[in-house]
């Protein structure tokens, strides 16, 4: 059954405008949305090598962590860590995303506050980001999660308006003779679905090494 998952398995890719590319043989990887293939992945990473910093991982999202007082410390095992993982990952035909992959540094010392880490991956810098997001959470240098909290306010200031059209479309529609009834089963449909998503989210933390 295994074998029949990740087998003989194609793609292609169709643009907004219609335009389909031709058909490619899909030769590594699992299927994106199938039972089996969380399990698979834990699986194949799950000889992870050992690194000098800790690591943090939630499905394909790894994140690597190294405290110390001294900065060049810190860059430097970083940058170690990361080339030993970059390595691991070719091993086994995967990839480290450059593109998505930032430094950045959480830290109290307001002499330095615009401090940026040096973390190397193929003799290049990688980006930083004094306010990188993981797992759906903006962090912040202090960790106080203020960043995260002003998005968040106003992603649901952008929804309240959604959910107060369909509560009031529900109460209109169940309680025409009553003005002010009282909240129900479908107000709190109305909440679950409109706005406790957002602050819900994200649902797990993840493991680390």
């Amino acid at each position: 059954m295994i074998m029949e998952m990740v087998g003989n398995r194609s793609f292609t890719l169709t643009t907004g405008n219609g335009q389909r590319s031709r058909l490619r043989r899909l030769k590594n990887g699992v299927s994106q949305g199938s039972v089996l293939a969380p399990l698979l992945f834990n699986n194949c990473i799950s000889d992870l090598l050992t690194t000098i910093s800790r690591k943090y991982a939630y499905a394909d999202d790894l994140a690597i962590m190294h405290a110390d007082g001294d900065w060049q410390a810190v860059e430097g095992a970083l940058s170690k860590d990361i080339a030993t993982l970059g390595e691991y990952l070719q091993t086994w035909k995967l990839k480290l995303s450059t593109t998505k992959t930032v430094s950045a540094i959480f830290h109290l010392n307001n002499k330095e506050p615009k401090r940026e880490l040096k973390v190397k991956f193929n003799n290049k810098t990688l980006p930083f980001c004094s306010e990188p997001k993981y797992l759906g959470v903006t962090l912040d240098r202090s960790l106080t999660y203020r960043r995260h909290l002003e998005l968040l306010r106003k992603k649901l200031t952008s929804r309240v308006p959604e959910a107060v059209c369909w509560l009031r479309l529900g109460r209109w529609s169940n309680n025409s003779a009553n003005s002010h009834p009282e909240p129900g089963p479908f107000d709190c449909r109305v909440l679950r679905s409109c706005l406790v998503p957002q602050c819900s989210y994200p649902p797990h933390r993840p493991y680390h090494q």
